[in-house]
């Protein structure tokens, strides 16, 4: 018992400390977005003229509010790794959890992604770049398929990675394709948690759950240095969602749900459960499924949509149905999803 509560106690630590920083960073972080007039910008009327309809309200709420989740973790991650490394802190080495094994390269692969969602938001904000300001989509998904693809090599060569794990069958060797496979989940996790970030709330609670499925997931196989990141994440988000639902104070931005989405991808292949990621993660499935299927029925049935608007949210906006309605049911199929999910995982460890 007590090997169990000593890092489970450990993770909860972690966790509210991650929360009370983030917490005591986003009043200083929306004062400075404001300051600087980091505001969203909504489509115009031509272009999307239901989600403008809808959104124009909100034109001008600060963005890049992401960088209150990857800085309050990054701060906690920092403190406790040279506090053991550079001082020999006997504290700050018990809850260091920056390893090489197993939250080096999801924590790298996080910041890398944030710094890129950072470069974008900021581009598209200030308007610089085609169609309204911001990275092309193919600049964009190029930048994140090279992390998705240096991580992938990391796993392939240096963890010599190359199988995974299908539920209630066991190991399933890919060889070389576990690169391509890799990459493609992180990109799709990616996109996916991008695509959802459109109403107030609904990226950060549907997150929340992904998140604490993956650490239960990580703590059961003993990978505590794992779930203690999950657990971070999950502490500075529930800060961030504390100020994000209806009327947000602030939005995510891609400096947030990209790399967020990017770190949940890595995580989800470390813990060897890629395959359980469409179900933990169903609102994202479903979010940007219902992009690719609006897409497919323009292009197939001369311009014809399948949905007053996409992703799906959008959608359900249009036929009446309010946002916190929207947001507060996404969120319970996320949690049950999430919690089957989890189930499923210790049920095919045992």
């Amino acid at each position: 018992m007590d090997q169990f509560l000593s890092p489970l106690i450990r993770i909860g630590y972690i966790a509210a400390l991650c929360f009370l920083l983030a917490v005591a960073l986003t009043p200083s972080v929306i004062k400075l977005l404001k300051k600087y007039k980091m505001g969203k910008s909504i489509r115009d009327a031509k272009a999307a003229p239901v989600m403008s309809g809808l959104h124009a309200a909100k034109a001008g709420t600060p963005t890049m509010g992401g960088i209150v989740i990857w800085v309050s973790v990054g701060a906690v991650i920092a403190a406790f790794f040279y506090g053991c490394t550079f001082f020999g802190s006997n504290i700050a080495c018990n809850f260091n959890f920056l390893s090489r094994s197993q939250t080096f390269l999801p924590f790298g692969a996080f910041f890398a992604a944030a710094i890129v969602g950072l470069i974008d938001d900021y581009l598209n904000v200030k308007r610089i770049g085609p169609k309204g300001g911001g990275l092309r989509v193919r600049h964009r998904l190029f930048s994140y398929t090279l992390i998705a693809l240096a991580a992938a090599w990391w796993f392939y060569t240096k963890l010599s990675w190359d199988s995974i794990h299908v539920p209630f069958y066991g190991d399933f060797a890919l060889g070389a394709w576990y690169v391509p496979f890799f990459a493609f989940v992180i990109v799709a996790t990616s996109h996916s948690v991008n695509v959802t970030d459109g109403l107030d709330g609904l990226a950060g609670g549907t997150l929340l759950a992904a998140f604490g499925a993956y650490g239960a997931i990580a703590f059961s196989m003993g990978k505590y240095d794992l779930a203690a990141l999950c657990a971070a994440i999950f502490g500075a988000l529930l800060a961030f969602v504390w100020h994000n639902i209806t009327p947000a104070a602030f939005f995510m931005g891609d400096t947030g749900a990209m790399a967020l989405g990017t770190a949940l991808g890595v995580i989800a292949m470390l813990t060897n459960q890629p395959l359980l990621l469409p179900l933990i993660g169903i609102v994202f499935v479903v979010e940007s499924g219902s992009v690719l299927l609006q897409i497919a029925s323009k292009k197939l049935r001369n311009g014809k949509k399948l949905f007053m608007s996409s992703p799906l949210h959008h959608h359900l906006e249009a036929i009446g149905w309010g946002e916190p309605k929207i947001v507060m049911r996404f969120w319970v199929i996320s949690f049950l999803a999430a919690w089957v999910g989890t189930v499923i995982a210790m049920v095919d460890r045992s």
